[in-house]
């Protein structure tokens, strides 16, 4: 039977519906029960013990996936496959940890048999199901219930609802605990170095250009000794400061020096305030990279400088930077 759009549309947007009740439901539903089993997570992780995720089947990608969100807020994770373990894998185990094993049924045999063997090793418990009253829950020391009033699939087969709710509910946990550990920007931007992620988090400290290729000088020198220690930073632009306090008055451009030369035969000798730009655009060297992106697309501007809380030039972002550290 060929696909109909009219049909197609009802049935996407039911399957969405089905869905959303599951998280509306879910949502609802929780209790007490989610409180005491995510403060037994935070008590593992403060220990230093690690997080245990385990399922079979689609169960499994919902565990993996929880695994690598906890891992990327700092909380040790992993995931174990309940066959695997049978064969060795337990080895990851030890006496401590808190194993959260997903079973929508929660009378999934493989996890079952390897109930007993993590609570033998001293390793906790926690049923992530939608049956409070299935063998999984029922010997487990805590409870994580996910509520499923009807899977999305037409067959009531597919699991659909189940894995979208229990899903929401380990990322429901994930930032509970999160906020609870205080966790920053920056702490979550040291688990995501590469990627846009930790790009969009770097820090305006960590991309500025410092030293040797942030050419400052007192706004009380001559035009060419500015241009000068531009060239020698190979710098389109320079600070120039206050000379006692070293706070920033101003900056030359390239773009200011071509513009001095309409001005006589000795504009080189003049002195570097007569044309620098007064109260440029600035960012603090605690801002976030993203921050100065901004900046450079709302001012049209190719150079930034950097300055600390006193006002006084730290670095220089150029505007041809950003494109390598993968910004824009």
């Amino acid at each position: 039977m060929a696909l109909q759009s009219k049909s197609a549309l009802a049935r996407a947007r039911a399957c969405i519906r089905l869905e959303t009740a599951a998280l509306t439901a879910t949502a609802k539903g929780l209790d007490e029960s989610f409180v005491v089993t995510a403060r037994a997570v935070e008590a593992v992780s403060a220990a230093g013990r690690k997080l245990i995720f385990s399922g079979v089947g689609k169960s499994a990608h919902i565990a993996q996936k929880l695994a690598a969100t906890f891992n990327s807020t700092g909380v040790t994770s992993c995931f174990l496959d309940p066959t695997q373990a049978l064969h060795g894998d337990l080895g990851l185990c030890a006496e401590g940890d808190l194993a959260l094993i997903l079973s929508n049924s929660g009378q999934t045999e493989e996890v079952l048999r390897l109930l007993p063997l993590l609570k033998r090793m001293g390793v906790g418990i926690v049923a992530f199901t939608s049956h409070a009253d299935s063998d999984l829950a029922q010997n487990a020391d805590h409870l994580l219930l996910y509520r499923v009033p009807r899977e999305a699939c037409p067959l009531e087969l597919a699991p659909t609802s189940s894995t979208t709710a229990a899903l929401a509910l380990g990322d429901a946990l994930a930032m509970v605990l999160l906020e609870a550990r205080g966790l920053t920007r920056d702490d979550f931007a040291k688990y995501h170095p590469a990627g846009n992620i930790g790009a969009l988090l770097l820090k305006v400290r960590d991309i500025m250009r410092t030293a040797d290729r942030l050419p400052i000088a007192p706004d009380t020198v001559t035009l060419q000794e500015a241009i000068l220690a531009m060239t020698k930073a190979k710098s389109g632009s320079i600070a120039l400061v206050q000379a006692k306090s070293g706070k920033l008055t101003g900056i030359l451009t390239d773009g200011d020096f071509r513009r001095s030369a309409l001005t006589g035969p000795d504009f080189l000798r003049q002195p570097v305030a007569t044309f620098m730009t007064r109260s440029p655009k600035t960012v603090r060297d605690d801002a976030l990279g993203v921050d100065a992106l901004r900046l450079f697309t709302l001012h049209k501007i190719d150079d930034l400088i950097v300055v600390n809380a006193r006002g006084q030039p730290v670095g220089l972002v150029d505007g041809q930077d950003l494109p390598k550290l993968k910004i824009v």
